[in-house]
């Protein structure tokens, strides 16, 4: 017989159920944004953008080049910085910014600023945002989308859990499928005459101005042809479905913009005379170091990027359909020399097995990546670990950066001691050349969108190996090898004395989160 307590309470516990999923169905599927209008971009035509001061400068630097694309690497954090800040302020018509995540500090505050004065003298601004990485900054980017020039779109929204990471997590669960699936294009594209294409977000870290940590980065600028299928990716994200207007999700009145601006404007000359932007206006009057953009490499340029419903997709899709198989299908096989500077390494099974088969071919193949003790997600790491022996048995040379270097470098590193690589690029025998968003990773390949050129060009490929030797330096990296034994040795130098780790420099919690990081099922999402 049922006790009719028990039943009540059973039946008092399921109808609280009922009501409570009620609730979290009508918050993750029926809370609708705001009905914003959703205009269709356009590309500017090959006039619009040789009319401006950008599209003539371009034009007189390509003028004896016909048909061949420009190129060249940005490999100092403030520099990178400078350019865009210049960018903004060059700007005649058009600023296109495609960026996985936005930070707040001083270089985002900056380039707000910087972005609210464009608009102000008429210039276009769009901004596509990933929707995880906007977590906190909706209603800023809702008051600077109130600007009546400034277009905010984020991608593979969500309508709830938007304020902190921890509530956009928990609102991803019931779509974790496409949820836990990124916009990792980073693109700059201003005027349609010029774009920069790499590594860099948003963020103080990405520009040598975060105490104690920053990213070690780089970008690639690029101008003349390869510029168009570039201004051609960022168009079809902004019109995707997955793109939608930032005001559907963070009301913000209409004059929003004017306090942000105020806000901001008020801001930039409190801090006007601190450390960084100090070094800032030095490195303008400091002729000596020569302009921001360096000697350009010319040669012809290939735009490559994922589709942009990518993270709609189901399951995993076929390599021929993303931006990896196409590379892979374009750069082609390697005759002597295969670099990858790449910030996370997951090679997986048939990486692993390539690379070896490669390296047991004559072909030179070395891996830079971070070491357990500079990477930001040893989760990552973990899955590189399980490879790395493997990797080395084949001849193959493993280079980790470390978490502390012993000098500066504005050719590398730089702005504290303390760095994580964060590059991602190949190079290919002594004349191909990839700089892009995507890792060397199962993400990058599989789930993730990304974008980044190929360029052919022995000038731009001499420099990147110039670069990577720099970054390779026992200074700044430790150089992994085993012994007859199998033990494996970090080989690095400090004070001016080479030195040996026996056991894998990193602390107990990067230990333990690399340790989850073999598990062999966890490999393919990482």
């Amino acid at each position: 017989m049922t006790n009719p307590e028990l039943g009540g309470s059973h039946r008092a516990r399921g109808w609280w159920l009922l009501a409570l999923s009620g609730l979290l169905a009508s918050l993750l599927a029926g809370c609708a944004g705001t009905p914003v209008p959703r205009e269709h971009g356009s590309l500017l035509s090959a006039g619009e953008s040789e009319a401006t001061w950008l599209g003539q400068w371009v034009r007189m630097s390509a003028a004896d080049r016909s048909g061949k694309s420009g190129f060249a690497l940005l490999s100092s954090g403030q520099d990178a910085f400078s350019l865009r800040v210049l960018l903004s302020e060059q700007a005649d018509r058009r600023l296109d910014i495609q960026t996985y995540l936005i930070g707040d500090g001083l270089t985002t505050r900056l380039l707000l600023q910087r972005l609210l004065a464009a608009a102000d003298r008429g210039v276009e601004v769009r901004l596509l945002i990933d929707d995880m990485g906007a977590v906190g900054q909706g209603q800023e980017l809702a008051a600077l989308d109130s600007h009546p020039n400034v277009q905010v779109r984020v991608y593979n929204a969500l309508s709830v859990g938007r304020d902190t990471l921890i509530g956009r997590v928990l609102a991803s669960a019931p779509q974790a499928a496409r949820q836990h699936r990124r916009m990792h294009n980073k693109l700059w594209i201003a005027d349609g005459a010029l774009a920069i294409v790499g590594g860099r977000n948003l963020g103080d870290e990405y520009y040598s101005a975060s105490e104690p940590r920053n990213f070690t980065d780089l970008d690639l600028i690029t101008l003349g042809p390869v510029v168009e299928p570039l201004s051609r990716s960022f168009h079809l994200y902004w019109n995707h479905g997955l793109a939608q207007p930032i005001g559907r999700y963070h009301r913000a009145e209409d004059e929003a913009w004017r306090e942000l601006r105020s806000s901001l404007d008020e801001w930039v000359e409190a801090n006007a005379d601190s450390p960084y932007f100090a070094d800032l206006r030095q490195r303008y009057a400091d002729v000596e170091r020569g302009p921001l953009v360096g000697r350009l490499h010319w040669g012809e340029g290939f735009a490559l990027w994922d589709p942009p419903g990518k993270p709609a997709w189901r399951g995993r899709a076929a390599l021929a359909s993303t931006m990896a198989g196409e590379l892979l299908e374009r750069a082609g096989e390697p005759s002597e020399r295969l670099a990858i500077v790449s910030a996370y390494f997951v090679p997986g099974e048939l990486g692993t097995q390539r690379l070896r088969e490669l390296a047991e071919s004559g072909v030179e193949v070395e891996v830079f990546t971070n070491s357990l003790e500079a990477t930001d997600v040893p989760l990552v790491h973990g899955a590189y670990q399980v490879r790395r022996r493997a990797l080395l048995d084949s001849g193959v040379a493993l280079y980790e950066m470390r978490a502390e270097s012993e000098f500066d470098d504005d050719g590398f590193s730089v702005g504290s001691s303390a760095s994580a690589l964060h590059i991602k690029a190949l190079s290919i025998d002594s004349d191909r050349v990839f700089v892009g968003s995507p890792n060397a990773d199962p993400r990058s390949v599989w789930w993730n969108t990304e974008v980044g050129v190929l360029a052919a060009s022995p000038g731009l490929a001499a420099e990147l190996e110039a670069l990577a030797e720099l970054g390779k330096s026992p200074a700044l990296s430790y150089r992994v090898e085993r012994d007859e034994q199998g033990r494996l040795s970090w080989l690095t130098e400090q004070q001016g004395e080479t030195v040996s780790f026996g056991r894998e420099p990193g602390g107990f919690w990067r230990r333990l989160g690399a340790m989850l990081g073999r598990i062999a099922w966890l490999e393919p999402l990482l």
